[in-house]
C-alpha cells in the first residue's frame, strides 16, 4: 500500500508532468457543470463538450430544461450515447432541483445522490469542482491508476475512494482526481500502457511486476 509520503511524491510528480490541471469538461456555472457531468457517463468529455453549447443556449437554466421537449433534448445530446436515458435524467434532474432546491444545486453528498442521474461519482465531481468542497470521484481512469500504483486492491469504486481518501489529504482530493484522469488518458492506458519513460515508473507496482 502506498504511504502518505509516497503519495505526496506521486502527486508532486504528476503536477510537474501535467501543467494543465483544468477539468476537461467545459462549463461556466454550477448548472452547466451538473448537466455536463451527467452527460459524461460512458462517453468522452470531448463528446459532451460538442453538444453542450447548443444545449445550454436553448436551455440556459434548470427552469428552461425542466420544461424542455424530451425529443428535442434527445436530438441535441444523441452523440453522447445512451441519449434516451440521459435526456430523461437531465430533465428530471432539472425538475427536482427546481422543485426541491429552488433551482440551486445542493452542496451535500446526501442531497446530491437523491437527484435523478447523479450517483456518488458525479456528486463528488460537483462538490469538488463546482463548490471546492473536498471530494474524490473514482472513474475508470482513477481506479486503474490507483490499482497500478498500489493505492488499493479493491474493485468497488466506493472502496477505492475510501482507500484513496485514507492516504491522500482532503486538500489534494480534487487535484488527485484530475491528475489521475489525465495520467490514465495520456499514458497509463487500459491496454498497452506507455510505461517506458513514465515519470511514475519508480512508484508503480504494475511496472515493477512487468519489467
Amino acid at each position: 500500500m502506498v504511504t502518505g509520503i509516497e503519495s505526496k511524491k506521486i502527486i508532486s510528480t504528476l503536477r510537474k508532468t501535467y501543467s494543465n490541471t483544468d477539468p476537461d469538461l467545459h462549463f461556466e456555472n454550477i448548472y452547466q457543470l451538473t448537466i455536463a457531468v451527467v452527460l459524461s457517463a460512458q462517453t468522452t468529455d470531448r463528446q459532451v463538450n460538442g453538444v453542450t453549447p447548443l444545449l445550454f443556449s436553448k436551455y440556459p437554466g434548470f427552469r428552461e430544461l425542466a420544461y424542455a421537449s424530451l425529443e428535442e433534448v434527445e436530438k441535441i445530446i444523441k452523440s453522447t450515447g445512451f441519449y434516451h436515458n440521459k435526456a430523461k435524467n437531465i430533465i428530471a434532474l432539472a425538475k427536482h432541483i427546481m422543485d426541491f432546491h429552488g433551482s440551486i444545486v445542493p452542496d451535500s453528498m446526501e442531497e446530491l445522490v437523491k437527484i435523478p442521474g447523479i450517483g456518488r461519482k458525479s456528486a463528488n465531481v460537483i462538490l469538488s469542482i463546482g463548490y471546492n468542497i473536498p471530494g474524490l470521484a473514482v472513474d475508470t481512469h482513477v481506479a486503474r491508476v490507483s490499482k497500478r500504483l498500489g493505492y488499493t486492491e479493491n474493485v468497488s469504486p466506493e472502496k477505492i475512494e475510501s482507500d484513496l481518501c485514507s492516504i491522500i489529504p482532503p486538500e489534494d482530493w480534487k487535484i488527485a482526481h484530475i491528475l489521475f484522469i489525465r495520467h490514465g488518458r495520456d499514458r497509463c492506458k487500459s491496454r498497452n500502457p506507455l510505461c517506458t519513460g513514465c515519470t511514475l515508473a519508480r512508484f508503480c507496482l504494475f511496472f515493477s511486476e512487468t519489467k
